[in-house]
């Protein structure tokens, strides 16, 4: 396929689906940057980290949710291509949540594509995922050709549904445009691997969280285990190039644009140890990955116990103080088994080479994210909290609490073994807390000129865990 740079693009008007979130943002502003002549935004959020630059390119940003059919009907009106990114269940608590990932996943691809259809819509450029030909069995160097998986073996409703979705896209293709005779829409589909960069807000955040905690105890399969990676600039080179893939005007008579109706593959062309591709971003942020490693089978248990307990805590799943959970089977086999894929199709057809390699793409990430370190309150592992929050709790119990309970009663013989008597149990506790106040005041007092921003949360957390807490403002103060 030989176009210009901005073919299709200049003069056109685009939808993005999902378009507040990190691809659709990205692609938004690389379809203004190339001279469309309208981008709407089509969002369930009213904001996100990206909405203030998105509005200050002149991208249109329309709030609505595309599991329903007039919302979805509103933002496509008078568009000439749609890139369908909006997708619901992709990592955490999210999977779990069965209704909503059809609902959006499914039921929001048919709203797209039938508004395609009644609206006079021809272009419809699909982003889909690996899962859909992956379902934890060993990939190496895959192509197009391999066959969907059956529904049935899929082990997240994510992989499913995204199944589901893409299929429907690809046999909608060619199908004719209603009140616009001779004119069909055409479809394609992107299969990414996994997404990262700058901003990146799914997997990388809950990485990086799990690594300060200290929660990320092992490895997961041998070091020999490869997977895909592909960086957001490549991804949105792929969905502009796939959206040229389907303009029909070049083609002889009769001839279906050379994209249609096909599924590409996309990344970085580098397969790679997940653990040693983060290894990198997790030293510069000063937080280690472990050495010991555990079996896939092992680790599909302990995926499968969580699935368990989170499942029964279903009812909370959106509530902001459940955690996202350990992990789950499906992320087990996204990192433990290995899967990568060839990106030839995409090149020979669309046209697509990577244009950001891995190590510029790591780079530009640890430099976002050092810098996103500086901004935040950063603080020590879990084993920190529990040592002092259980600690203090315990030496209150055993000082002033009555023994009518036996584990205050267990508490007390604790503290009368450590420290002799209640009178010392009682000063010790006393000269704890003061000392915690005070270390909580100084570093609020030098939050104020370091980090004015997290003061408050500085205070608080010094205040729980005393100089556990208060080395890291230290730290940042040197710095």
């Amino acid at each position: 396929m030989h176009l210009s740079e901005n073919e299709g693009i200049e003069g056109k008007t685009f939808v993005v689906t999902g378009g507040l979130g990190f691809v659709g943002s990205a692609l938004c502003l690389e379809l203004i940057r190339r001279g469309a002549k309208q981008v709407r935004s089509f969002d369930l959020r009213e904001s996100s980290p990206w909405s203030h630059i998105l509005k200050h390119k002149g991208v249109n940003c329309i709030q609505g949710d595309v599991s329903r059919k007039e919302d979805v009907e509103r933002a496509l009106r008078g568009a000439e291509c749609v890139f369908h990114l909006a997708a619901f269940g992709m990592s955490g608590k999210e999977m779990l949540q069965f209704g909503r990932v059809d609902e959006i996943n499914i039921n929001g691809t048919c709203h797209v594509i039938d508004a395609c259809l009644d609206l006079g819509i021809k272009r419809l450029v699909y982003c889909s995922t690996y899962n859909v030909v992956f379902g934890g069995q060993k990939i190496i160097n895959g192509n197009e050709s391999l066959p969907y998986i059956p529904i049935d073996s899929h082990v997240d409703p994510y992989g499913r549904s995204k199944s589901i979705a893409e299929q429907l896209v690809l046999k909608n293709n060619a199908r004719p445009l209603k009140n616009d005779a001779g004119n069909c829409l055409y479809t394609c589909a992107i299969r990414p691997a996994a997404i990262y960069g700058p901003g990146e807000d799914r997997h990388l955040p809950r990485i990086i969280t799990m690594a300060r905690l200290g929660l990320i105890l092992f490895r997961i399969g041998d070091e020999t285990v490869k997977s895909d990676w592909v960086f957001v600039d490549n991804l949105v080179l792929a969905l502009i190039l796939a959206s040229m893939g389907l303009l029909d005007d070049n083609n002889e008579k009769g001839k279906r644009p050379i994209a249609a109706g096909q599924a590409y593959f996309i990344c970085d062309g580098s397969p790679v140890n997940s653990f040693e591709f983060l290894q990198p971003l997790l030293k510069s942020l000063d937080y280690e990955l472990p050495k010991p490693s555990l079996s896939v089978e092992h680790a599909l248990v302990l995926g499968r116990i969580c699935q368990g307990v989170y499942t029964i805590l279903y009812p909370w799943l959106n509530q902001r103080w459940l955690p996202q959970p350990f992990i789950l089977p499906s992320e087990v086999h996204k990192v433990g088994v290995t899967h990568y894929f060839s990106y030839l199709k995409a090149r020979g057809e669309i046209g697509y080479v990577p244009m950001v390699i891995p190590r510029e793409g790591m780079d530009s990430t640890i430099t976002y994210w050092k810098q996103r370190k500086r901004q935040i309150l950063d603080g020590p592992t879990i084993y920190a909290w529990l040592f002092c929050v259980i600690g203090m709790t315990s030496l209150f119990g055993g000082a002033f609490l009555p023994d009518t309970i036996w584990i205050v009663s267990l508490l007390r013989g604790i503290c009368l073994f450590v420290f002799g008597s209640i009178w010392m149990t009682r000063l010790v506790f006393l000269l704890a807390t003061a000392a915690h106040v005070i270390e909580g005041s100084y570093a609020w007092y030098l939050a104020k000129k370091v980090d004015p921003a997290n003061a408050t949360g500085w205070f608080w957390q010094t205040f729980a865990l005393g100089y556990f807490s208060l080395r890291f403002l230290l730290k940042r103060a040197r710095e």
